[in-house]
């Protein structure tokens, strides 16, 4: 039997995203049509999701993206029940671990300002002062600081991979079609797109098609005369081994951007660069000024015990970045309706997955979002240059470190 050249949804790229929508789009008992993912690299080794560092977290400045996250926790809690394949229960590892978003005094009506909202949305955010986080935490230095905003529950980390793998063989046990190919062509007429041109299985035509295609989105969007302002953005992860234990650290966020968290017995850190020097980038190139510069006084400084730290591994992904906002794009092109955004989640991606998936399989199926709605991450805030305002990402103000008087950058290596 030769593979269908119709389909009703086409979702343009498999990730965690795309996957997501596919999943829920085949579980809904009321939808019976049928599903193709266009998924280029079914190995997944260079796709975002699975270089992500998959956090998790309520600690958000605007609703919509706190209820997706309050979703997403509880959907992760369950997952091994709901994406259970044949009997096999997803494991992915939710580490229960907190972040830990730190402040100075001009950082502080900020923060709390965020707590209340947080709150009113069922966060358990805690404003902890330099004397509390230094009870809480006998490693931190609290130098610089007015208090920090630590979630106890519901935030962490988890296996992005392993989330990924649950959502596509979840989809495909319930009938999605996952093509190994790549969208290089969309056809539209008038004011609906008709179909997509595979690379390799030429066109096939759709009802719906989703661009879930990360840091190829904007790509997509172009092939169907759309503009899209999400671009490839490259970040780096570090691995870093410490001699001394630092017993019981959440995710934590200094004032400037870096972050640290544990993974094993090891830690992970990164930074966003200065935004003055954030190309659009598809390499996976490793540069360790940032390490050196930026990320190690910043963590030896607030731990004195990563003072003697030794980077033992490294690697590159990419955010699909929305130049705009930094929040993701949802939903429909208000001209073009049956083609649907996905797209420019900013490093939220993984952690919105679920509350992703479920929104738009409502708005195929139904014609609008039914359990959380997301039209504040719409596309017509594109259209009118109306950025909707996240203060709460793990973003840098350069503002420069101290660099421990005791060590060098030598010793780190």
């Amino acid at each position: 039997m030769g593979r269908s050249s119709a389909f009703d949804v086409v979702i343009a790229a498999g990730g965690v995203i795309g996957s997501s929508i596919a999943y829920h789009l085949c579980a809904d008992p009321a939808f019976d049509g049928t599903v193709a993912v266009i998924e280029r690299d079914p190995s997944y080794q260079v796709g975002s999701t699975a270089r992500s560092a998959g956090g998790l977290r309520q600690q958000f400045s605007t609703p919509v993206n706190i209820e997706m996250s309050r979703f997403g926790v509880e959907f992760i809690r369950h997952a091994h029940q709901t994406l259970a394949v044949g009997g096999d229960a997803p494991a992915l590892n939710f580490q229960e671990i907190g972040y830990l978003f730190l402040a100075s005094a001009a950082g502080l009506p900020i923060l709390e300002r965020n707590t209340v909202v947080q709150h009113a949305h069922g966060a358990a955010t805690e404003i902890l002062s330099p004397e509390t986080l230094r009870e809480r935490f006998p490693w931190i230095s609290t130098e610089g600081l007015a208090a920090g905003a630590f979630g106890p529950r519901d935030e962490g980390y988890l296996d992005p991979y392993a989330l990924l793998m649950a959502f596509r063989r979840k989809a495909r046990e319930l009938g999605a079609v996952y093509l190994n190919d790549s969208v290089e062509g969309v056809t539209r007429l008038s004011g609906r797109v008709t179909g997509v041109t595979l690379r390799d299985g030429g066109p096939i035509s759709c009802g719906t098609l989703v661009d879930a295609a990360g840091v190829r989105a904007a790509e997509i969007a172009a092939m169907a005369g759309l503009d899209l302002p999400v671009r490839p953005r490259k970040r780096f992860v570090y691995v870093i081994d410490c001699r001394t234990p630092v017993p019981g650290l959440p995710l934590m966020i200094d004032t400037n951007g870096v972050w640290v968290r544990p993974e094993g017995p090891q830690f992970i850190c990164g930074v966003s660069p200065d935004p003055a020097d954030d190309p659009d980038c598809t390499d996976f190139d490793i540069d360790e000024t940032l390490f050196n510069e930026v990320i190690w006084p910043t963590i030896a400084t607030r731990v004195p015990a990563f003072e003697a730290v030794k980077v033992v591994n490294s690697w590159a992904g990419h955010y699909a970045y929305n130049t705009l906002d930094q929040n993701a794009v949802l939903g429909p092109h208000p001209e073009v309706d049956n083609f649907l955004f996905a797209n420019g989640f900013s490093g939220h991606g993984l952690q919105q997955s679920p509350a992703v998936g479920r929104g738009l399989a409502e708005w195929i199926i139904h014609g609008a979002y039914r359990s959380l709605d997301l039209s504040p991450l719409g596309y017509a805030r594109i259209v009118a240059n109306a950025p909707l305002a996240e203060v709460n990402v793990v973003s840098p103000h350069f503002s420069p470190p101290r660099r421990p008087a005791s060590s060098s950058a030598e010793s780190i290596r």
